[in-house]
């Protein structure tokens, strides 16, 4: 599933093409993509602009000019492209915007596990119930040392699984949860509520630098993540644990190990991260 890098990182690039032009033409090939009705959904956005696209740890916000926004979620498979006039849709593409330059956006599926839900701008914490359950974005200014600390002492989770949980922090999956771990030297065993103030705060830190180092990387193509423009990312030659198991830890040279927590698979040095 595309995380947060991956999913700013699309937003940065659609950004490149899709804003104030007009949406002239909207195929829907599969209609359970949209939450709500297809037609309707259609209806409410042909002749408007894309003036602005925000993001919301996983989610895409894509601003129109009527004051609604396409709240775009990617799940496993989901991936935007900007194609030529002409291009005929690809073997998983799923929804197609027809920009009034000639410009088509594709949105392609390979599981159509992806959804989008159109809702009035500024609404999304009250409509999208997920939005509005969020935990702070992973940045110095919102993921304070506070809160940080105390909303792990109030949980008895596994710290891999409080990680996972978009409740805690927005935008942190299994990719960035085991290399933020890897990084703090933390088992991702450990009761969440073990963490000492010393170890939180380290921990934090390492959140809010690997993500940014990541989004500045263009993500992790791991299995089919592209940006719009059809570019994989840099991040996975970067990786420290994750989609390491059995390599020899960089920083003691032990044997990484795989184990599950919370149903995912989790690489882990069992020497340095005891």
């Amino acid at each position: 599933m595309p995380e947060l890098p991956e999913v700013e990182t699309v937003r940065r690039g659609l950004l490149k093409y899709f804003p104030n032009k007009k949406i002239t033409d909207i195929k829907i090939i599969y209609p359970k993509i949209i939450v709500g009705d297809p037609q309707e959904f259609v209806d409410s956005i042909l002749g408007s602009k894309v003036s602005q696209i925000d993001r919301r740890g996983k989610f895409l916000l894509i601003r129109l000019s009527n004051d609604l926004t396409i709240v775009s979620h990617l799940r496993m498979e989901g991936r935007y492209s900007v194609e030529t006039a002409g291009t005929q849709p690809h073997k998983h593409t799923e929804v197609i915007f027809d920009l009034e330059d000639g410009d088509r956006v594709f949105y392609d599926d390979t599981r159509k596990f992806g959804r989008m839900q159109l809702v009035d701008s500024g609404q999304e914490t009250n409509e999208v119930k997920s939005i509005g359950t969020m935990g702070p974005e992973p940045t110095e200014k919102d993921l304070t040392s506070d809160y940080f600390y105390d909303r792990l002492q109030h949980s008895k989770k596994e710290i891999k699984a409080w990680l996972l949980d978009q409740n805690n922090v927005a935008g942190i999956g299994n990719i960035y949860a085991d290399e933020v771990l890897w990084l703090s030297k933390i088992n991702p065993l450990r009761p969440a509520n073990s963490l000492t103030k010393e170890e939180s705060d380290f921990l934090r830190k390492n959140i809010i630098e690997e993500l940014a180092f990541a989004i500045k990387n263009g993500g992790s193509t791991v299995h089919s993540f592209v940006d719009a423009s059809g570019h994989s990312g840099h991040m996975q030659d970067k990786l420290h644990a994750y989609g390491r198991a059995g390599e020899t830890c960089e920083r003691d040279g032990s044997t990484l190990v795989k184990i599950r927590v919370a149903q995912r698979g989790t690489t882990y040095c069992p020497t340095c991260q005891k």
